[in-house]
């Protein structure tokens, strides 16, 4: 079983910059990929960044430019630096991990319990 602990999450206005972070613990042989979701009220959830444990990032496209994913030197620790932040960016954010328990075990997903950020105008 794996727990994602995320941090970071608050209140800003606009144009200004939060970090949120998020720790993986608990069984893990492997984590191909590391990333963050979104979703605001009366929306589905969405993609905002994901790293792979090649370097390989994606980003959707209403934060390209302005955010940034990294992951620790650990691996087990991905940040998500956003800029420019807007009222449209307010949503919970949900880290989320692709992981594999062990070398015979099937890829799962694990999500943490959202962190709320809010950007005022």
């Amino acid at each position: 079983q794996v727990h994602l602990a995320e941090s970071g999450g608050g209140s800003v206005q606009a144009g200004g910059s939060l970090t949120l972070s998020c720790t993986a613990s608990g069984t893990i042989f492997s984590m191909p990929a590391m990333g963050w979701y979104r979703q605001a009220p009366g929306k589905q959830r969405e993609l905002v960044a994901q790293i792979n444990a090649g370097g390989g990032i994606n980003y959707g496209d209403s934060v390209k430019g302005r955010f940034t994913i990294t992951r620790g030197d650990a691996k087990n620790t991905v940040y998500l630096q956003m800029n420019s932040l807007e009222p449209g960016d307010t949503a919970v954010y949900y880290c989320n991990v692709y992981y594999y328990s062990d070398y015979k075990s099937t890829g799962m997903d694990a999500w943490g319990q959202g962190t709320l950020v809010t950007v005022s105008s």
